[in-house]
């Protein structure tokens, strides 16, 4: 079968996975209106880049946990789309992943951000080089105006002092986690996730950059804006109120109970219900019609509850498998996208999204420094078009990676380190050409059976690819890495299993 004829395929979905899947509906706006009595309209854009944000967290992916009616009606006003990847499974990879349109391996960022000293462990830059093209940067240039809101974590923290701030980035505006050059003091009292001295609570984050994002539009209506919104409150610690962390306090084993499924549900609670407050906000603002409101996640969840956070699909947060790696994806653009559509068909990335709203914004050509991205311009999927997605898919992970341990079940041990997804086909395999998994998606979503022996030519093939591949980008555009002290010094397993809760 073709690669072409492969994608034209829906996706044959088990029973488990039903709920996620629906069919393309009738055609969408033709064409997008830049121009209205000779002003220009192009749109704003918000990406909401959720932490950690399960598949079926959310209602409208048939999540069981709460109900979630706000960010179902970015999806229900919008189009659903079922099969969309993040470029790496855990947060700083991810993030530049989205933000520069590129794989992150060739900056140089494959694992979380930490110290310099793990950093180096993990051959990994301390930051993001501020060489890179950023849709931010893009879009600045094109006229719009553009803030950050959230948590950043491409560089920065920790004892990381000499890092570009977010400026230099593209963004005229940011207020951001402790995970970044410049945190804000409202939300940083300390070095670490959050602390009981910030003057915004933990459970009150979300609000605050609700909060921001609607003052910058505020300020910035009548010019087309573009708007970071990244809360951080469904990475754990789950801390829903004063309460519970005084009950978390009292425990004496906070991580551990703020991991616990009883703080996680009302944590979604109060995500969806600043969601509807930003949905409402645009609407109070009179540019909720001309407003892309693109949502999505950094990475599969950690804990998953035995995969209930996953629509059951196998791993989770730091692995390669479907759990760790396919993203809730939803898109609203009232002025252009027909509301209730679904797409099960298409196959997208993170990747794509930077080109994607650079063509949307009128730049079919942005300046990327030199840089060729990775993604592919999916705008057509938003006009009722249709797409054929030629290019092979490409992950890596865990070259150097200890990190917590995963359970020991089949859902949840650890992926090979390399993967390439083309058509239904996706294959797993070690650097070295070792631990080769080949599924078929369209039969086998839950990836349940390795075919590798029972397709050899296709097996070996796509080994080749994705080991070529690897080795022809990681650390391609990271430049040299300098060192710490007089030698790089190792971390120990102990230690990186402590600090893998940061990711």
């Amino acid at each position: 079968m073709s690669m072409n004829k492969e994608l034209n395929n829906a996706a044959v979905i088990p029973a488990a996975f039903a709920a996620l899947l629906g069919n393309v509906g009738a055609s969408m706006a033709a064409n997008p209106a830049y121009t209205s009595g000779g002003k220009d309209v192009r749109p704003n854009v918000i990406l909401l880049y959720i932490d950690d944000m399960g598949l079926s967290d959310i209602s409208a992916y048939g999540g069981q946990f709460t109900p979630t009616p706000n960010i179902d009606r970015i999806g229900k006003e919008g189009i659903i789309f079922s099969q969309y990847y993040t470029s790496c499974p855990i947060s700083s990879p991810s993030r530049v992943g989205v933000t520069t349109g590129m794989y992150p391996t060739k900056w140089g960022i494959t694992t979380f951000l930490n110290d310099r000293r793990s950093n180096r462990r993990n051959e990994s830059n301390d930051y993001l080089l501020a060489e890179a093209p950023t849709l931010a940067k893009a879009l600045k240039k094109d006229g719009y105006a553009t803030g950050h809101f959230g948590k950043w974590h491409m560089g920065g923290g920790r004892d990381v002092k000499d890092m570009p701030q977010i400026t230099d980035y593209g963004f005229d505006e940011y207020a951001s986690t402790w995970e970044s050059p410049d945190p804000d003091p409202a939300i940083t009292a300390s070095d670490w996730i959050w602390s009981d001295r910030d003057s915004v609570k933990r459970w009150d984050r979300t609000a605050y950059f609700v909060d921001k994002t609607l003052d910058f539009l505020a300020r910035h209506k009548g010019e087309p804006c573009y708007v970071n919104l990244w809360p951080d409150d469904m990475h754990t610690p789950y801390v829903p109120s004063q309460k519970e962390y005084d009950n978390g306090v009292a425990s004496g084993k906070q991580n551990a109970y703020w991991e616990k499924e009883f703080n996680f549900i009302p944590v979604l609670i109060e995500l969806d219900r600043q969601i509807g407050r930003l949905l409402n906000g645009l609407d109070e603002l009179g540019i909720a019609e001309n407003t892309i409101v693109i949502f999505t996640s950094d990475n599969g969840p950690n804990p998953s509850y035995k995969n209930r956070r996953t629509a059951g699909l196998r791993g989770q947060k730091a692995t390669l498998y479907e759990g760790g790696i396919r993203m809730p994806f939803m898109i609203r653009w009232p002025s252009v996208i027909k509301p209730g559509q679904r797409n099960d068909k298409d196959i997208l990335c993170s990747v794509d999204i930077f080109p994607t709203i650079c063509a949307i914004a009128g730049d079919k050509h942005p300046d990327t420094n030199g840089y060729q991205l990775d993604g592919v311009d999916f705008s057509r999927l938003l006009h009722g078009k249709t797409m054929k997605r030629r290019e092979a898919l490409y992950w890596e992970f865990g070259k150097h990676f200890v990190g917590k341990d995963l359970p020991r079940n089949a859902y949840q041990t650890r992926s090979p380190n390399v993967c390439v997804r083309e058509g239904d086909w996706k294959l797993l395999v070690n650097y070295d050409g070792t631990c080769v998994e080949l599924y078929n998606l369209k039969d086998d979503v839950m990836e349940t059976q390795n075919v590798a022996g029972d397709n050899p030519e296709i097996a070996k093939r796509m080994t080749k690819m994705a080991i070529d591949w690897f080795k022809s980008s990681f650390r391609k555009h990271a430049g040299k890495l300098s060192p710490v002290g007089d030698k790089v010094a190792v971390t120990s397993e102990q230690e990186l299993a402590e600090e893998f809760i940061l990711g």
